[in-house]
This record gives structure tokens, C-alpha cells and sequence, in this order.
């Protein structure tokens, strides 16, 4: 489809959308409990960005609560929903982001445009935990779908949806749209708003060979909720969209493009790891300024200085799409949802079970994306289990990798870590008897029951072997 890019400034897009005016974001950071107290000592910051599934409404982290009291907003960002997978939103999910999102006061929830699971019911499958965001086909079935799932968590949410671009390092086979087409139609037929992330859009030209000027000329730009910027690093020809380096020129030269089309009303640091010292989170904030302080569109009224700008009430601005009423859920058989879940299922077998790689996709390149899929399980369950790398020592890491060759997250990382702990003892592992005990210990307090009896274990280890086939 072919689109017009109008330029619209920060407060035609706050009032214009939202009921009751919404005023302009301005420069933020990502919220994480490691860097809570630098967070609050950053000078300049508006908002902040807290992962929803870390936030527990009933029990507010203080450092938020602080905030929150000094006027800056917090807005829940979502990473279990789905909202690009095969099944129809969890509602005890939706239900779980809407309370944190009227818990925090919020004038939006953010998630993404990725599938995190698959298989189920549709497949009649056991379900797939991917552990991470990986894409969704840009397919007539697959938007369709989309757009059914974004419709049922705005009608869920108290709040308005903004909906992120992710980064990938793979094709699916048989796309019929380019992603800035898949995204304006996205926003054409249900009204969501737009979280752009520019390092992805950066990440996908490197990966995927997407140029990301063509995307930002065929994105609605007009819905645009805020912005992404973040690190990463290159390394043999991938890049690895990491949140863990310093943001590079790359990806700053994406953001002042999309500055050159449209003041956004929000630019928003990311940092998930490798933590650096407050004064170079500052020296990042100031360059992400610097950057939004460049060549900008025509009809520019108010810009990103540091701090927040009150949106100027206006009537309407009939540019912005309006979303459509919802429609009513499909049939029990829908078979668009059932041709997109044994698509799904069949990628993220390959990437975390190891079965054969679907027709059409690139065997390389997929065994890149297993291996990071491996290796972010490993991290993650590394920092939700400290005990067990404790126990382990050295030989954490390539027992994990071993382990999750052909056994995929059933449910989220502490469930893995249990798992992983019981099939290492199945297995007579960890060899050091002190070390075994002390795993054996572990296991034990947090599964509620008795670690398996060497019989047990002989036909757990023998039903793995004949599941493995």
C-alpha cells in the first residue's frame, strides 16, 4: 500500500489521539532495579519505562514509588503477551497489565509485535516457551491475526496500546509485505499506537537487509507513541541487538532520520546489562539530545529539551487513525490462526528443540538464532537461580547448552531452572558429591518434594531418550 508521511508535532499527537489531551513524554530511561538509585540521580529525566512482568501492583519497588511522587510517569512494557503468536491473548495476562498499568498511573501499556510461544491446542502440541520475541511473518494471515489479538487487549486494557517493532535475525519464507507496509496497515486497521524502535530497525539492516529509511517513509508516523533507542554489537557480519553496549552512530543516525520526519512525543534509553557508571548513562542521554536537536520536520512547535512539554489542547487531527469497533471472535476453527500456529510451532521446534529446519528458511542462520535463544536461557536462568552456576562453578554454561539442545521452557525461567536442576540430578550430576548434595538441597526447597529415586530416574532418563527421537 502506498502512504503519505505527514508531519505532526508532539502536541498534535498527544491531544489528537488520547481523551482528555496527553501531554508529551520527553526524554526517559529504562527502569531496572540495577540501576534504580542512577536512575533517580539522572538529571533531566521525565519518565522511565519499568518491564511489566517484573512490577507487582500490590507492591510497588520504593525507588518507582519515589518517582512517581516527583512527577515522573511510568509506563509498563510488556514481553509475555504474544500478541504476534497464533492464540488469542492470555486474559490472565491482559488482566495482570492492565492492574500494573493502573497501579503505576500510566497513560499507555507498550508490548510487542512478536509470537514468544507456540504450539497448544491449535496444533494439538505440547506449547513451545521461546524465552524471547522472535518475529512474526509478514503475511495476510499472519496481520489478520495480529490485528484480532491488538483488539482484544485494547478492549482489555484501561489504557491506550502502543505495539513495538522487534529486531531478528531471521526471514520468514513468503512475505508479502515490507515491514513499514505491515506496520501502517497494523495502525490502518485497528487504531494502536506505535513504539519505534530504532536500534531494531538499525539491527534489522544489518540482519536482514532492510533499509531503515525505506520503513520510517512507509510508517504512519503520526502514531507514534514514543521511541526506542538502544546498544548493541556486531560480531561476524550479525548484529546482536545485545542492550548491553553503548548506543552507536548506526543507530543514532536512524533516530535523527526519524527526527528529520516527525518530533516524537518520547525517546526512551534502553540498558538491560553490563550496567555502566551514572556519568555515561548521562553522556547517552545527552548525545540521544543532541540527536533530537538536529534537522526536524517543517511544522515543529514544541521539541524534546529534557524535560516534559505540555501538549497544547486541540479539537481533532484527521490524520490519526481512529480504531475501528472489535470484532467478534472467530469461529472455534479459524483456519488463518491455524495455518500461522503450525508455522510458528515448526520455526520455534527448529530453534529450541532441534527438530529439522522448516522448507524455505536459512539453516545458518537459524542455528545463530538457536544458539542465542540457548544462551540468553542460560543468562537469564543464571541470574533468577544464582545457587546453581554457584554449585556448578565452571561447568555451568555448557551443561545448560547441553541441556537445552532438545528441551525447550515449558513454563518461564524458574520453571526452567527446577527443570534443569532435576535433570542434572537424574543424571547423577553434578559428579562432586558436596556439590550434588547442595543441588539436591536446592531442588528440594523450591519444588516441594523429594528429589527422584534412582528408579524414577531411570525411567525419567529413558522417556527422554524415546521423546528425543
Amino acid at each position: 500500500m502506498s502512504r503519505t508521511t505527514h508531519v505532526v508535532n508532539v502536541g498534535e499527537v498527544g491531544n489528537a489521539r488520547y481523551p482528555g489531551g496527553l501531554r508529551a513524554l520527553g526524554i526517559g530511561i529504562g527502569w531496572r532495579p540495577e540501576i534504580a538509585e542512577a536512575v533517580e540521580a539522572l538529571p533531566g529525566i521525565d519518565w522511565v519505562e519499568a518491564v511489566a512482568e517484573n512490577v507487582c501492583a500490590g507492591h510497588l519497588p520504593d525507588s518507582l514509588v519515589r518517582l512517581r511522587a516527583r512527577g515522573v510517569t511510568v509506563i509498563p512494557h510488556g514481553v509475555s503477551l504474544g500478541l504476534g503468536g497464533a492464540a488469542r491473548p492470555d486474559a490472565k495476562r491482559l488482566a495482570d497489565l492492565a492492574e500494573r498499568a493502573e497501579a503505576l498511573g500510566s497513560p499507555l501499556v507498550t508490548e510487542h509485535i512478536a509470537f514468544v510461544r507456540a504450539g497448544g491446542p491449535l496444533t494439538a502440541s505440547p506449547t513451545l516457551e521461546a524465552g524471547h520475541l522472535l518475529p512474526v511473518p509478514r503475511t495476510k494471515d499472519a496481520l489478520r491475526v495480529l490485528c484480532e489479538n491488538v483488539r482484544i487487549a485494547q478492549d482489555s486494557l484501561p489504557v491506550p496500546l502502543a505495539v513495538e517493532n522487534i529486531a531478528a535475525l531471521i526471514n520468514w519464507p513468503g512475505e508479502e509485505m515490507t515491514e513499514g507496509q505491515f506496520l501502517a496497515e497494523l495502525v490502518e486497521r485497528t487504531g494502536v499506537r506505535l513504539l519505534i524502535d530504532v536500534a531494531n530497525l538499525h539491527t534489522n539492516h544489518v540482519n536482514r537487509g532492510e533499509d531503515p529509511a525505506t520503513a520510517l517513509d512507509q510508517l504512519p508516523v503520526e502514531a507514534i507513541a514514543y521511541v526506542h533507542v538502544a546498544g548493541g554489537v556486531e560480531r561476524d557480519g550479525v548484529w546482536h541487538d545485545t542492550h548491553a553496549h553503548p548506543v552507536s552512530t548506526p543507530v543514532l543516525d536512524v533516530l535523527a532520520e526519524l527526527r528529520s520526519r516527525v518530533s516524537p512525543p518520547g525517546v526512551l534509553l534502553e540498558r538491560d546489562d553490563n550496567f555502566p557508571p551514572t556519568a555515561e548513562l548521562a553522556a547517552e542521554l545527552d548525545t540521544i539530545r543532541a540527536t533530537l536537536a538536529g534537522p526536524g520536520p517543517e511544522r515543529t512547535s514544541t521539541t524534546l529539551s529534557g524535560r516534559a512539554v505540555e501538549a497544547t489542547e486541540t479539537s481533532e487531527a484527521s490524520n490519526v487513525p481512529r480504531a475501528p469497533e472489535a470484532s467478534p471472535a472467530d469461529a472455534p476453527t479459524d483456519p488463518a490462526r491455524e495455518r500461522l500456529a503450525l508455522a510458528q510451532t515448526a520455526l520455534l521446534s527448529a530453534l529450541v528443540a532441534g527438530t529439522p529446519a522448516p522448507e524455505g528458511f536459512d539453516s545458518r542462520r537459524l542455528a545463530v538464532q538457536s544458539r542465542a535463544l540457548a544462551g540468553k536461557r542460560a543468562e537469564v536462568v543464571a541470574k533468577v537461580a544464582p545457587d546453581i552456576p554457584r554449585i556448578l562453578g565452571a561447568e555451568y554454561h555448557a551443561a545448560f547448552l547441553n541441556y537445552a539442545k532438545s528441551r525447550p521452557m515449558r513454563a518461564g525461567y524458574r520453571r526452567d531452572a527446577l527443570d534443569f536442576a532435576e535433570h542434572l540430578l537424574i543424571a547423577d550430576r553434578p559428579e562432586d558429591a558436596t556439590a550434588r548434595r547442595e543441588l539436591t538441597r536446592w531442588w528440594r526447597d523450591r519444588s516441594g518434594a523429594r528429589p527422584p529415586r534412582r528408579a524414577t530416574r531411570m525411567v525419567r532418563a529413558a522417556r527422554s531418550v524415546l521423546v528425543g527421537r
